[in-house]
């Protein structure tokens, strides 16, 4: 009997909600920046508006934090659609910010996650901050819209509460 009880309480915590958050830790953006590194401000719309030279991508070549590779995490932010199907983003990159690749310049590449969800999170949605649940890898890929430090195969996405 005493056997039973065990299982049953090894299973139970197996399977909670206490169990499940800590296999996606909650991570920060700050996090996906080394330690010493400092992003360049975000600015406003108005200010590419005057300073139309200022809209690319900025630093290019920003260190990523290699460390993470691997690592399952649970992140906020925003959806910028890159594929959808069945009215659906199955594809899409996770920035901190709102408004981020659309109407300003995306933040640096270790600032912004290539997301595949093959799931896919609804369109209607798309533009209300999401968590993020997956597994993140350390790779640099270049898009149309911006050149990504990191990428991730989500489990789940669900909207920010």
């Amino acid at each position: 009997m005493k056997w039973l009880v065990a299982v049953t309480l090894a299973f139970s915590t197996m399977f909670s909600p206490a169990s499940y958050a800590d296999s996606y830790p909650e991570t920060q953006w700050k996090e996906l920046v080394p330690e010493g590194y400092k992003p360049p401000p975000v600015r406003s719309q108005a200010y590419y508006d005057m300073n139309p030279e200022a809209m690319g991508q900025p630093e290019l070549n920003a260190p990523v934090v290699d460390a993470l590779d691997g690592k399952k995490i649970k992140i906020p932010g925003f959806v910028v659609q890159l594929q959808a199907e069945d009215s659906k983003v199955t594809e899409f990159l996770l920035v901190p910010y709102e408004g981020a690749c659309i109407h300003v310049p995306p933040p640096p590449p270790n600032q912004v996650i290539l997301v595949r969800y093959p799931e896919g999170y609804p369109l209607r949605q798309a533009f209300s901050p999401v968590w993020v649940e997956g597994t993140i890898t350390v790779e640099r890929a270049a898009g149309e819209l911006a050149v990504v430090g990191y990428q991730m195969d989500a489990v789940n996405v669900t909207p920010y509460q």
